[in-house]
């Protein structure tokens, strides 16, 4: 996974099965002062640098790609601040009457994967705390019966364009934020118990009967 990053190597990561909104998440990025790929934890919930509060990021964990160019909390880390974050599945809820049931989505041949993110850097503290966002777009055939968004997963050859800071046409980075091809995702049920952040074990994303 790190050579496919353009990483020398990846830090020990203890193994995660439900990442809350303001936890931390792994990722890569662009370093702004050497240009070069780092591996970094970054706070789910994007606080922009010119917030006046950090609970702002509790707003702002997804940006729909449909106007992502556009919002002023992350038109400018389009352009120059955007991450890849590492996961291997996600968690997606179906509305079936009164409930909602949890789906675990992932890659079916298992392997890891990255979402296309933002990230921001807020100076109003110290230490200066460093935040990013999904961004998310329309369903896949696959997600469309369980839900009408799905984050963007990049295929590997995006993965540059995508850190290349230099890279700031947002018409062509729009172009990246695509449905990714469903004929390589799977998704199944799970117990509601990820509906608490606090159960993070994998009995989260073990299968069930419904």
């Amino acid at each position: 996974m790190a050579e496919i990053l353009g990483l020398k190597a990846l830090p020990p990561l203890s193994p995660r099965y439900n990442i809350a909104p303001s936890q931390l998440v792994a990722c890569v990025r662009s370093n702004p002062e050497t240009q070069g790929r780092e591996f970094i934890e970054l706070r789910w919930g994007l606080v922009p640098s010119w917030a006046k509060d950090p609970s702002i990021g509790h707003k702002l964990i997804n940006a729909r790609c449909e106007t992502v160019a556009e919002k002023p909390s992350f038109r400018h880390a389009l352009k120059q601040q955007r991450c890849l974050v590492l996961a291997d599945g996600f968690y997606e809820w179906k509305r079936e009457g009164k409930t909602k049931q949890p789906y675990y989505i992932r890659l079916k041949d298992g392997r890891p994967f990255v979402f296309a993110g933002l990230w921001e850097r807020w100076e109003k503290q110290e230490p200066a705390l460093k935040t990013c966002a999904l961004i998310t777009t329309g369903p896949n055939t696959l997600m469309e019966p369980i839900h009408n968004r799905m984050p963007v997963i990049l295929p590997e050859q995006s993965y540059a364009s995508w850190l290349n800071t230099g890279l700031q046409n947002t018409m062509y980075l729009s172009g990246l934020l695509e449905p990714y091809n469903p004929d390589e995702m799977e998704a199944y049920p799970v117990s509601s118990q990820v509906n608490n952040p606090r159960n993070d074990s994998p009995l989260c994303i073990r299968p069930i009967d419904l």
